[in-house]
């Protein structure tokens, strides 16, 4: 898979963090793995309280839900029979840079795609991490389950494009998008030195 088709993103992620970063310190990168799962779930648990009249998106954001809490319960599986204990919930300043990008004020439609835009950059990436993982990490069970989740994350990137477009009455969904990925590239350069998803 290219990101640089699929994804778009424009600034790749050094193999070299999952050397010299992530695999030095698996449980850490484990514990604010987890959290990120518990993060998208209740992401997505938002946009439903926020827009119950839009059933479609409510019926594939509750599907969203499971999925993401089923995956925080496999990380958190993995570090209990790693003999870890699940850590304090981490910062994301990774995220938290991408929401400064959010459009201030506008209109309850255009704050829906932008807060739609966001959910598929922070996927896009993720997606882009667990495959950087899934093919650098000297660890066979992490290597698969970063395989698989990589593919699972690129499914909700698509999704969340897919249901701005069809939410977005007169907005510009592929200008937006476009501008996000340029907004992303310059915060992602700050990035990829710490064991996080994200960091």
């Amino acid at each position: 898979m290219s990101e640089k088709t699929i994804l778009k993103l424009q600034l790749p992620t050094d193999p070299l963090w999952v050397k010299n970063v992530v695999e030095s310190n698996i449980e850490e990168l484990l514990t604010d793995h987890a959290f990120c799962e518990q993060k998208a779930a209740s992401n997505a648990i938002t946009l439903i309280v926020q827009n119950p009249e839009l059933s479609d998106l409510v019926q594939e954001m509750a599907a969203l839900v499971q999925e993401e809490m089923d995956h925080f319960k496999r990380v958190h599986d993995i570090i209990l029979e790693r003999g870890y204990i699940l850590g304090r919930e981490r910062k994301d300043d990774y995220v938290n840079e991408l929401r400064k990008f959010l459009a201030p004020g506008g209109t309850r439609e255009a704050q829906l795609i932008d807060r739609l835009l966001l959910s598929a950059m922070i996927e896009a990436r993720s997606c882009e991490r667990f495959k950087v993982m899934s093919e650098n990490i000297d660890d066979e069970l992490l290597s698969e389950f970063y395989h698989e989740l990589m593919i699972s994350e690129a499914t909700h990137y698509t999704t969340f494009i897919r249901l701005a477009k069809k939410y977005a009455n007169g907005i510009d969904v592929e200008k937006r998008w476009k501008e996000f990925l340029d907004y992303e590239a310059k915060v992602i350069q700050n990035y990829g030195k710490s064991e996080t998803i994200h960091g």
